[in-house]
C-alpha cells in the first residue's frame, strides 16, 4: 500500500494553482512598472519634439530656397503687382507691415489715424516716403474687402494687400510681410492700433542715432546707408507694468509672470518687454532676421529677441504710449502654445537642429 508523505502532496495545492494561473503583470513591480510607463512617455514627447522641429527647420530650408510666386492684387487696374523682395534696394523710406486677422471691425479706425499721419509728415517733408502692407493672415470675415477699399482709396503704390490664403499665424504675417516691404526702415504694428502711430518717431530717433555713430566708427565709407546698419527697436509697455498689474484679474498676473519668467531662460536678458506688437527694423536687420525666423504664431518675438543676441544685432528697447484694444485674441490655449514655442526656441538652437544662417 502506497503512502504520501504530508511534506510532499501528491498534487499541487491550491495557493501553486493560483500562481500559476496568475497574470504574467503581476509578477511584476508595481513601481517598476510605473518608471518604465513614465520613461515611455518621456521618449514619446522627446521624439515629438525632436521630429517637429527638424520639420520646422526642413520647411524653412525650402522657403530660403524656393522662388517667391506671391503678388500684390491692384483693383483699381486688376493686375497682379509682382513682390519686391527683401533683398532689392531699398525704394521707399519706411514700410509698414500691418498683420491682420479677422480686423474688419478694428482695421478701419487704427489705418485711418496711420495714413493721416503718414500724409500729413510726408507733406511736410518730401523726403519722406512711405508703403502701408496689410497681411491678411486667412480671415474669415471681410478683412480682404476692407484692406482692398483703402487699396481703391489710395492707390497701390502707397498701400498693398497679402493674402495667404488660410490663416498661419502673426509670425508668419509679419513675415511675409517684411520679406515683401521696400523700406529703408521696416516696422512692424498691430492692426487694433493700441500703440500710437506718433510713436513710431520715438523708435525712428533712436536707430537713426546709433546708426550715425556706426557711420562716425566707419569714416571711409561714405556709401554707408540707413538701410545698411543693422539696428533693431522694440517698442515697450514695460513703463506700465504696475498700472496693468492693479487693473488686471491676480491670475492673468500670475500667468503673465510665469510667461516672462521663461521668456527670461529662453531669450535671456535685455529686452523687459519682448510682446509688444511695435518694432523697427532696418533693412539689413530685418533680411537677416526674418530670413532666419522659423516660429509662425505667438512666440515669434521672443525668437527675434534671441536671433539679434546671436547675429550680434543691437537691440534698443523704447517705451511707448499704449492703450488695451477690445478684442484680443489670447486665449488659455495660447498660452499654452507660447509655451510650446518656447521649448521649440530653446531645443531648436540650443540643440543645433536649426542653424542660424549668417
Amino acid at each position: 500500500m502506497l503512502q504520501f508523505c504530508d511534506s510532499q502532496p501528491p498534487f499541487p495545492t491550491t495557493s501553486l494553482r493560483r500562481r500559476a494561473m496568475a497574470s504574467p503583470w503581476t509578477l511584476f513591480d508595481p513601481y517598476l512598472l510605473l518608471f518604465s510607463l513614465v520613461l515611455i512617455a518621456v521618449f514619446g514627447v522627446a521624439a515629438f519634439f525632436l521630429e517637429h522641429m527638424r520639420r520646422i527647420g526642413c520647411k524653412h530650408s525650402l522657403e530660403r530656397t524656393a522662388s517667391s510666386d506671391d503678388f500684390f492684387e491692384d483693383p483699381n487696374s486688376l493686375k497682379k503687382v509682382p513682390c519686391p523682395s527683401i533683398f532689392d534696394q531699398a525704394e521707399k523710406y519706411i514700410s509698414l507691415i500691418i498683420p491682420a486677422f479677422n480686423e474688419e471691425h478694428r482695421l478701419p479706425g487704427a489705418f485711418s489715424e496711420t495714413f493721416n499721419y503718414l500724409q500729413k509728415r510726408s507733406a511736410s517733408d518730401k523726403s519722406f516716403s512711405y508703403e502701408v502692407l496689410i497681411v491678411d493672415d486667412g480671415s474669415s470675415d471681410r478683412t480682404s474687402n476692407v484692406a482692398f477699399d483703402f487699396v481703391r482709396k489710395y492707390k497701390i503704390e502707397n498701400v498693398r494687400v497679402l493674402i495667404l490664403g488660410r490663416n498661419h499665424g502673426k509670425g508668419e504675417a509679419v513675415r511675409k510681410g517684411m520679406l515683401h516691404s521696400r523700406g529703408e526702415l521696416l516696422l512692424m504694428l498691430d492692426a487694433d492700433g493700441a500703440t500710437k502711430i506718433t510713436d513710431l518717431e520715438k523708435l525712428e530717433c533712436q536707430i537713426c542715432t546709433l546708426a550715425e555713430k556706426v557711420k562716425e566708427l566707419n569714416p571711409n565709407d561714405q556709401s554707408l546707408k540707413l538701410s545698411d546698419i543693422e539696428v533693431a527697436a522694440f517698442g515697450s509697455r514695460a513703463h506700465l507694468e504696475k498700472q496693468a498689474l492693479a487693473t488686471r484679474k491676480w491670475y492673468r498676473n500670475l500667468l503673465m509672470k510665469g510667461f516672462h519668467l521663461v521668456v527670461l531662460l529662453t531669450a535671456g536678458p535685455g529686452i523687459r518687454d519682448t510682446q509688444c506688437g511695435f518694432k523697427m527694423f532696418t533693412r539689413t536687420a530685418a533680411r537677416r532676421l526674418f530670413t532666419n525666423m522659423r516660429l509662425k504664431r505667438w512666440c515669434f518675438d521672443v525668437e527675434l529677441v534671441y536671433l539679434c543676441k546671436h547675429l550680434s544685432i543691437p537691440m534698443i528697447e523704447v517705451s511707448v504710449n499704449w492703450s488695451e484694444i477690445p478684442g484680443s485674441k489670447v486665449r488659455l490655449s495660447s498660452i499654452i502654445h507660447m509655451l510650446f514655442e518656447l521649448i521649440l526656441i530653446r531645443l531648436g538652437y540650443g540643440l543645433g537642429i536649426w542653424k542660424i544662417h549668417i
